[in-house]
């Protein structure tokens, strides 16, 4: 990997992460395109850590409230015995652990169909033209009310389920995390924030799995580009989560739709045509 690859791959990855046009599908797309064979999944972790920080800024005070608000959590419940919700922060903290509970179930028991998409630009193709859809149906025709506190458990756990649907490459996690909040009557707000926090526990899981098959598979190299990319997906990530927020409260989402849709039928033309 060169490193204006690395430049290009970590911009990319900082971008769709956060936009829902799904950054592992325009990773397999630009990886194909580029030839890059050698070191694809250590960069993928990494690129992927640099998304995260960008998590950890945006919503630094968010999340300093929902670490706080947990701990008292735990402290209350080995005091009385019981779990005691007493703001939406503590509600966050405890939906966002059960939402990843079905994603990582999914994670599980499906990872070898998921990779096996990985190899097929066809199938991203077909995955892209569905993220659209969805996109397209959620922003004409779903609209919520439910605040942070009013997150229930069942809620928590069809958005998770939403989420675990995204390792498919080409399904993007932000557009489907955002679609099944707001399925489930989350207002705009809500469903961003909650599919944006609910990205750090299921890209830490996946990235420690990944990082575990790196060490063990003996293919991590820590060059320069990989640095690098990891930078630039960090800042541009940061960028496009305040992009994402400004269209969905605008009702913009269907550009992403449109956008998804030509890039999809454009793979699904070159595939049959070649």
């Amino acid at each position: 990997m060169s490193l204006l690859q690395g430049i290009i791959l970590g911009f990319l990855q900082g971008v769709t992460e956060f936009l829902p046009i799904s950054s592992s599908g325009h990773l397999v797309l630009l990886n194909n395109i580029f030839g890059i064979k050698e070191g694809v999944l250590f960069s993928t972790v990494m690129f992927h850590f640099g998304s995260l920080i960008s998590i950890f800024i945006y919503y630094f005070n968010d999340i300093y409230k929902i670490v706080l608000g947990f701990i008292r959590l735990l402290i209350n419940l080995v005091k009385n015995k019981r779990i005691n919700i007493e703001n939406g922060y503590q509600n966050f903290a405890l939906m966002i652990i059960i939402a990843t509970i079905p994603t990582g179930i999914m994670g599980v028991f499906f990872k070898d169909f998921f990779e096996g998409l990985y190899s097929s630009l066809l199938a991203v193709a077909i995955a892209f033209m569905i993220t659209g859809a969805i996109l397209f149906i959620s922003e004409k025709f779903l609209s919520g009310y439910k605040r942070a506190r009013n997150i229930s458990i069942f809620d928590a756990l069809i958005i998770g389920v939403f989420q675990g649907c995204a390792i498919t490459p080409g399904i993007s996690r932000s557009g489907s995390t955002i679609v099944g909040s707001l399925f489930r009557g989350l207002n705009k707000e809500t469903a961003t924030k909650f599919s944006l926090l609910m990205a750090i526990p299921a890209i830490l899981g996946a990235s420690v799995l990944d990082f575990v098959d790196v060490i063990l598979n003996n293919s991590m190299a820590l060059t320069l580009p990989i640095i690098v990319g990891t930078l630039v997906s960090a800042i541009t990530g940061i960028f496009a989560i305040k992009l994402l927020v400004n269209l969905l409260k605008k009702g913009k989402l269907y550009y992403f739709s449109i956008y998804l849709w030509l890039l999809g039928g454009l793979l699904i033309f070159l595939n049959f045509k070649g």
